[in-house]
């Protein structure tokens, strides 16, 4: 329980930021899953338009600061190295 304004003031911007976190961070998972889920599928073209997408998602978390940038470059290298093997698979 907050004992001044200003920390009253602080909880309440807290939580929406960590609403706003939260909803970005589900959309960023649910993108990844997508593209392992058409790689694993051999769904090549499929794969290759959803990474698109789950790079820009994953660059705009890491610049946000909502995920850290190695963690986005990370993410992103594995899903192009699965996109690469069901490239190879096929």
């Amino acid at each position: 329980m907050p004992n001044s304004p200003s920390a009253s003031k602080r909880l309440r911007q807290n939580k929406v930021r960590q609403a706003h976190n939260k909803a970005i961070k589900t959309a960023v998972k649910t993108q990844l899953k997508k593209v392992l889920s058409a790689a694993q599928a051999g769904e090549v073209e499929k794969a290759e338009t959803e990474y698109k997408l789950a790079a820009k998602k994953l660059d705009r978390a890491g610049a946000k600061g909502i995920i850290h940038k190695n963690a986005a470059g990370r993410q992103k290298s594995r899903l192009q190295r699965a996109i690469k093997a069901a490239k190879a698979s096929a």
